[in-house]
């Protein structure tokens, strides 16, 4: 396979990247193009479409819903990072990514999924103060504190990312230029450099470790707290209620979480870059397709603010 590279010194200094993808075979490339792109086009209607569900409904203008139109974005902003390329790599003879695409695409992934776990927390805090903390929930949930915690999300995710996309770039890549992968993630560039990576394998490990991990234990401390309280309460409807705007968060949390602690917090001697490519492809192209759907499916509110806009049309019709 051709390789493109700039002499420099005695080494080679790669220009572009070869994207291996997931098999070589044009009839099973053509499938998985047909099924990803329908993939992508329902994650496209889905994530937009709760985004503007949210923000045209004035019932719907407060914190929980807030936070899950900005999860949407993430969800559709880092599946966008991806699926394009891999897309055209489908049907493209010569499946290469230059070298600043490879950067931008590393960089854009890689914040907003970091952004995503610190948004996912900040929307389990916000069930807590909801449940556990009915009477200051308003003040201690104001709009100004929502918008510090999605910018806060978005500022980490773009900080750890930029230090891991800084470093992993900074490193020689004289060897091959040749990724076992479907978009540059940052353990399959590691393992294309000719140099020593352990600073780069600590960094991801710490970084990674530190969001992912403090994130997922803050969820479930916050859950467990919440859990405690829901018990306490007599009524069975009141019971129900509080379990139902609960159970699509914990859903997408066990969803996320589960493959990216899985990816991400192993050493790396342990890396099976095969099997990494399958589950990465739940991470950044079929969860945030699901996100909408779990949230749609198991949350009353937002299904009967869809219900009462797609039935207005029909009424309307039906009147003429």
């Amino acid at each position: 396979m051709e390789t493109k590279t700039m002499a420099k010194g005695n080494q080679t200094t790669v220009t572009e990247f070869i994207l291996l993808g997931f098999t070589e075979h044009q009839e099973i490339q053509v499938v998985l193009f047909v099924l990803f792109l329908a993939i992508y086009v329902a994650t496209l209607v889905g994530n937009i479409g709760i985004i503007t569900l949210i923000w045209i409904t004035p019932s719907l203008h407060y914190p929980m819903y807030f936070f899950l139109s900005h999860l949407a974005f993430l969800d559709l902003s880092y599946s966008s990072a991806i699926t394009p390329k891999m897309l055209a790599n489908f049907l493209a003879e010569k499946k290469t990514i230059s070298f600043a695409g490879c950067i931008a695409q590393m960089y854009l992934f890689a914040s907003f999924a970091d952004a995503e776990c610190l948004l996912l927390a900040a929307m389990a805090y916000d069930r807590y103060m909801a449940i556990c903390n009915p009477l200051l929930y308003p003040v201690l949930m104001s709009h100004k504190v929502c918008v510090w915690l999605v910018a806060g999300s978005y500022l980490t995710g773009s900080m750890s990312s930029l230090m891991h996309t800084y470093f992993a770039f900074r490193l020689p890549f004289c060897n091959s230029n040749v990724i076992n992968h479907f978009f540059c993630d940052i353990p399959p560039l590691l393992a294309l450099s000719c140099s020593n990576t352990h600073f780069n394998e600590i960094l991801l490990f710490a970084l990674c470790g530190f969001i992912q991990t403090s994130t997922f234990v803050f969820i479930l401390i916050s859950y467990a707290c919440i859990l405690c309280s829901i018990l306490r309460i007599h009524s069975t409807k009141g019971r129900h209620k509080a379990f139902s705007t609960c159970t699509s968060h914990l859903m997408a949390v066990a969803l996320y979480y589960g493959t990216l602690l899985f990816t991400y917090l192993r050493p790396s001697s342990s890396y099976a870059l095969d099997t990494d490519k399958i589950i990465s492809v739940f991470y950044t192209v079929i969860f945030p397709m699901l996100n909408p759907l779990i949230y749609t499916l198991r949350n009353g509110e937002v299904k009967d603010t869809l219900s009462k806009i797609l039935r207005s049309p029909c009424k309307r019709f039906r009147m003429l």
